[in-house]
């Protein structure tokens, strides 16, 4: 395996292939560079970028594993797979062929430049067209139309190839699209954890019990065990409880019966996936009609409207003339156009200077239309300030790459947002402009910042910078403002994390606190895609991930020819979801529910069945620790490899 990245993605990437996979890694940095007196920002970020990688690297360098692993090799246990470091200063031809890449079974790219991983994944393909590509882009058009592409050129390059059998193909997939729900989620009471992914939706909930001694409804299955805790059933101190007090993943029903007043994560519903009901908010661009005037100047302009129908009324019953010539006749003298009634009779004479007087007072009222039509339309090309009367809100500080995703999640719950951001051209200030959502722009830890957010009666703080100082003091300074404000950090490190939580506990124990981070939530779902299996996502269990994959049966002797019971195993995996419909009337996409032949059966249903026998031709969608899917693939390559000796120890002795 092979990761090439300029981040923590990368490291934490690397350490999960690893650490749970058990799989040679060769991991490409940035060389390191001195800056010289004079240097620009740019190269201050190089250096600034790989010091940090260095740190992280500092805790499994190659020296101390390499080490480890004879050390544990000679002791009789298994050896733990060596880190090759490689540095270059960009994933060139040159430095993925040096990498090993021609002889790679999967490369990730995971750089946060998406022209770089771009440029690297079409020099990869070429060097090795049956090579797994994982690659990272934020943009989500430009993904779809590179994993076309990328496949077409691996066919070109040997038009022979069958990349489904090799389980060869690209993979784009976005860290901040991976982590947005999770960190929306976390900013709302009652929080529910949704996965939708290949035409199917997958929702969780955290749920509490509903007295002390009892246990909470366990949906459709109990996912796992939230910390015992007594202030905050929701689990923070996850980080630093083990044993049977901790997070416990995929329990079985008898814990989860003994574990009475703790709360859990129940799967709610596994069903096609569908448009979110106010995703259209999204594409809004148009101004509602009422933003355009004030109250005040629809009632006078309603009130002119009544006035010149009621002259034309009598202007119609006085002269006679048909209704629509009476208003003709009435708009002419409202405007001052027509002739003077001179050889009129006395009635419509006193029509026409009441009708002058009407259109003495719609002068200033057009004026004034006109000026609010273009504040308004000033307005919505700027940023709007919280209003005075908000409460009950979510703070979202940061609109970078993640903080634009989160916007975009938060607003789609309908939940109120406002804004912080100290970059006023940073990449979400557009989308927050076009959703009409209140931005604050300024430094976080200046005074004053958080107060014009309405800080104070916001529900929840969700800090998505990527610096952990700055998330940190705006949590405390959050705190000092209002005590029991909901604060969710985006945090990289786990030691760091957990002080805070401590820190955080003690100073508030009736507050509830959150630990969030990018990698520590993409890196799984980046493992499994190059370990050439279809992860559907993953979500975040305190300080813990639970994955959710879609695999074959066939291949799997822990699935293979068991019944639904006697494949859950606690703690490691668990079927979910089952699709039973015959391969040649299989779709890709496991939202859809075609006519098979057999219409009593449902193209994927929820594993109700705990005596149904999974056969091969089977599709299972399981939710698994990272280990315990780890050791799934583990055991369907070994026995594939297992058959390849057989066969070829076959061939051998029949020639």
């Amino acid at each position: 395996m092979v990761v090439c990245g300029d981040d923590g993605l990368a490291h934490r990437l690397a350490a999960e292939l690893r650490e749970v996979y058990e799989e040679r890694v060769t991991l490409v940095v940035p060389a390191a560079r001195e800056v010289r007196p004079g240097a620009g920002p740019g190269q201050e970020r190089t250096r600034a970028r790989a010091g940090a990688g260095r740190a992280l690297l500092g805790r499994f360098p190659a020296a101390r594993i390499r080490t480890a692993a004879g050390d544990r090799a000679g002791a009789g246990e298994a050896a733990v797979p060596e880190l090759r470091v490689l540095e270059a200063p960009a994933p060139d031809e040159e430095a993925l062929a040096a990498a090993g890449v021609a002889r790679a079974a999967a490369l990730a790219l995971v750089y946060e430049d998406d022209e770089t991983n771009v440029r690297a994944a079409l020099v990869a393909r070429r060097l090795n067209p049956r090579l797994r590509l994982v690659i990272r882009l934020y943009n989500r058009k430009l993904g779809q139309h590179l994993e076309e592409l990328l496949d077409q050129a691996a066919l070109v390059a040997e038009p022979g190839i069958d990349l489904r059998a090799l389980d060869s193909a690209t993979t784009v997939l976005s860290d901040a699209d991976t982590a947005a729900p999770a960190l929306a989620a976390s900013a709302v009471a009652g929080t529910s954890k949704v996965i939708q992914a290949d035409g199917l939706l997958l929702r969780a909930v955290e749920r509490t019990p509903p007295g002390r001694g009892e246990v909470a409804d366990p949906g459709l299955c109990t996912l796992a065990l939230l910390s015992a805790t007594s202030v905050d059933p929701a689990g923070a101190d996850g980080s630093e409880i083990g044993g049977d007090r901790g997070p416990q993943l995929l329990p079985d029903d008898r814990s989860v019966a003994a574990a009475t007043g703790r709360g859990i994560v129940a799967l709610e519903a596994v069903s096609h996936a569908t448009p979110a009901p106010d995703g259209r908010r999204l594409n809004q661009v148009s101004l509602p009609v009422g933003s355009l005037f004030s109250r005040r100047l629809r009632w006078s302009l309603a009130g002119i409207t009544a006035a010149v129908g009621a002259l034309a009324v009598a202007s119609s019953l006085v002269t006679g003339d048909t209704p629509l010539h009476a208003v003709y006749l009435t708009l002419l003298d409202v405007f001052a156009i027509n002739d003077p009634a001179l050889d009129q009779p006395p009635e419509r004479q006193l029509l026409q200077i009441l009708a002058g007087f009407v259109g003495l007072l719609l002068l200033p009222i057009l004026v004034a239309a006109a000026l609010e039509a273009l504040g308004a339309f000033r307005t919505a090309t700027a940023l709007r300030r919280p209003p005075r009367g908000l409460s009950g809100h979510v703070v979202l500080l940061g609109l970078g790459k993640v903080g634009t995703r989160v916007l975009a999640r938060l607003r789609e719950l309908g939940i109120p947002v406002v804004c912080v951001e100290s970059d006023p051209l940073a990449r979400g200030i557009a989308l927050a402009r076009r959703l009409h959502v209140p931005v604050v722009v300024g430094d976080v830890t200046d005074e004053g910042v958080l107060e014009a957010a309405r800080i104070h009666r916001a529900h929840a703080l969700l800090a998505v910078t990527s610096s952990d100082t700055t998330n940190l003091e705006a949590a405390l300074y959050a705190r000092s403002v209002k005590p029991d404000v909901r604060v969710v950090m985006r945090l990289y490190d786990n030691e760091f994390a957990t002080a805070v939580y401590r820190t955080l506990r003690e100073a508030h124990p009736a507050a509830l606190a959150r630990s969030r981070s990018v990698s520590h939530l993409a890196a799984p779902a980046f493992a499994g895609a190059m370990m050439g299996r279809r992860v559907l996502g993953a979500i975040p269990v305190e300080r813990r991930v639970l994955v959710f994959a879609a695999l074959e049966v066939a291949g799997h002797p822990l699935l293979e020819g068991r019944t639904i019971e006697e494949s859950f195993r606690p703690g490691a995996w668990r079927v979910i979801a089952l699709d039973s419909a015959a391969p040649a009337n299989r779709r890709p996409d496991l939202g859809t529910q075609p006519g098979y032949d057999d219409a009593r059966e449902p193209a994927l249903v929820w594993a109700l069945r705990p005596g149904y026998v999974l056969r091969p031709q089977d599709r299972v969608v399981i939710a698994a620790t990272r280990r315990g899917l780890a050791e799934l693939l583990g055991r369907a390559q070994a026995r594939t490899a297992g058959a390849a000796d057989t066969g070829g120890r076959q061939a051998g002795s029949s020639g």
